[in-house]
């Protein structure tokens, strides 16, 4: 019988740490607020995983300071601080801690608690990047791909995608699926796409997913295979991704490779209607327009329909016209307040 207690252990390791820290040991201090951060060995407390990680990081430990500036950013065991956060990542980052780097790079990527700069942003990002971290390597991809901060080089972008993929970084597999699809910096090729593409997929990238179901649907690197397409489309779904459900409310719709099925088709296409994506809205309004899958609702129709041609989908504000001159007053009235409705709840 193992006569080592987990429970007593895991107390002592806190009872140690505990008087470190109220020693003053920045180290215990810092481990000490991490337990309470994480709720090890102890029950989560983020007041106390904030004092303890203060005192460390007051101390100029540089790991105890990026945390508390995690800490302000999320508002977890402090108000939400965004000046605060960029305060103690940039303490971090110029100890040379290289996730405080990455989160500097990021608050200067969107000008939370600090002045917006792409310029300061790649700079933070490289140091981060050199440093071996992948996350921030694909950052560092997508600014030069897009131009943030540097002029576009499509082969440095292709470098650091090839780095952080390599590591196992999801979102830098997905970007180096997409410039072999594309032949962004490298030649051309949808089978390597695909193969980087099932990389990004497998640990769960809604982008990558939506990407490799559109290539089995197409038969792009790979021969045709409407089943995956399904299986790949609807985990995209699942996570939200509105141009996977749209995709699956059209093959739903059209009984492509699947079963043809209206009403999952609607949901499938609401879902994604909801989220603004003006095919779906468009798609949707049809649907009640005809009483497929959905009960036939004009008010409904020209509602979704008029969303759509708001954004610019001019099959959209073609029907929108027709569909209006069957309704009484009454239901215009009723699609506009719907209308106005969907506009508040989405307005941000």
């Amino acid at each position: 019988m193992d006569p080592r207690n987990p429970v007593r252990d895991s107390y002592q390791v806190y009872v140690w740490f505990r008087q470190a820290a109220e020693q003053g040991d920045p180290y215990a201090q810092f481990n000490l607020g991490l337990m309470y951060k994480k709720g090890e060995r102890i029950a989560r407390n983020d007041e106390r995983a904030f004092a303890w990680l203060r005192r460390s990081a007051l101390q100029g430990l540089a790991y105890a300071q990026n945390h508390l500036g995690t800490m302000y950013y999320n508002g977890h065991g402090v108000a939400k601080n965004d000046a605060e956060a960029a305060y103690w990542f940039r303490y971090a980052a110029n100890q040379g801690d290289a996730s405080a780097q990455q989160n500097l790079g990021k608050m200067y990527k969107n000008g939370r608690g600090v002045a917006q700069s792409d310029r300061l942003a790649l700079a933070w990002f490289f140091r981060a990047a050199e440093q071996g971290v992948a996350s921030a390597q694909s950052l560092l991809g997508e600014a030069y791909t897009h131009g943030l901060g540097a002029p576009k080089n499509a082969a440095l972008a292709l470098a650091w995608f090839r780095k952080a993929a390599l590591q196992g970084d999801a979102t830098g597999q997905r970007n180096l699926a997409l410039a072999y699809q594309n032949g962004l910096g490298v030649v051309q090729s949808d089978t390597q796409a695909l193969a980087w593409f099932r990389h990004g997929a497998a640990q769960g990238d809604p982008l990558a997913q939506r990407q490799l179901g559109i290539a089995y649907a197409k038969g792009q690197g790979v021969a045709p295979d409407p089943l995956r397409a399904y299986a790949w489309l609807s985990r995209a779904a699942e996570h939200n991704d509105k141009d996977a459900q749209c995709a699956l409310g059209r093959m739903l719709a059209h009984g492509q490779g699947v079963k043809q099925d209206d009403a999952l088709a609607a949901y499938w296409y609401g879902k994604a209607a909801e989220q603004g994506h003006a095919p779906a809205q468009y798609k949707l309004g049809q649907m009640y327009h005809r009483g497929c899958g959905v009960p036939q609702d004009a008010v409904k129709s020209y509602m979704w329909m008029s969303l759509a041609a708001e954004a610019g989908h001019d099959a959209a504000a073609c029907n929108c016209r027709i569909i209006a001159g069957k309704m009484t007053p009454a239901d215009i009235e009723a699609a506009s307040r719907l209308m106005l409705e969907w506009r508040l709840a989405h307005r941000n």
